[in-house]
């Protein structure tokens, strides 16, 4: 379906995250995902989800913790990810997926959604 015109397109990114809204060193081991809705270029809202990757991702094999990654990113929507580092069998998982993913993406976190949000491509 495609959005009339001016309406606006909400993008959610997944970003790491430490204190301070700081973009968190690890992307598989985040203890801590927030989810930014990016509207307009704008972040509308920034939801922080304890999701403890830093303990789940020695447990087990790799393809459980990417089942987790997977089912978490997809039960909220999210069309981008901006991390600092991710390995590459993870991000063969969310490309696979659709997701875009922005690596090396500094230390401000809302800055890393902002510079993810724009580049997924709009709906046709």
């Amino acid at each position: 379906m495609t959005q009339p015109a001016g309406t606006p397109t909400d993008v959610v990114v997944a970003v790491p995250v430490r204190e301070g809204r700081r973009l968190g060193r690890s992307w598989g081991k985040a203890p801590v995902v927030a989810l930014a809705t990016v509207r307009d270029g704008e972040v509308a809202d920034w939801a922080e989800h304890e999701v403890r990757w830093d303990v789940s991702h020695d447990e087990g094999h790799h393809g459980s913790h990417h089942a987790r990654v997977v089912r978490f990113l997809r039960e909220h929507g999210v069309t981008a990810v901006a991390a600092d580092h991710m390995g590459d069998p993870m991000v063969h998982t969310l490309h696979r997926l659709g997701v875009v993913v922005v690596l090396g993406a500094g230390d401000d976190g809302e800055a890393a959604a902002l510079a993810a949000a724009s580049r997924v491509a709009p709906p046709a």
